[in-house]
């Protein structure tokens, strides 16, 4: 059962916006800032985030290898 949970997790984080995916992070950071927080929720917490910021570096890759630059002749040149 406790599976199923993290394969919607990923599913639903793999169709996140940027935006959605940061906005996600700083409930992350707001939870973990917290006193009444468990270590073990603390973990969960810490670990979510980090898929997170591993979801986002991968976008923020993927639309930076797709950025062209205008080259001197006209043509176009990857950034």
């Amino acid at each position: 059962m406790a599976k199923k949970k993290e394969e919607n997790k990923s599913e639903q984080e793999q169709a996140l916006s940027l935006e959605d995916a940061f906005a996600q992070i700083e409930e992350v950071i707001h939870c973990l800032e917290t006193e009444d927080i468990t270590l073990e929720e603390s973990f969960s917490a810490y670990n979510r985030g980090m898929a997170l910021l591993a979801k986002c570096n991968e976008n923020i890759d993927r639309v930076e290898k797709k950025v062209l630059k205008v080259n001197e002749d006209g043509g176009l040149d990857e950034f």
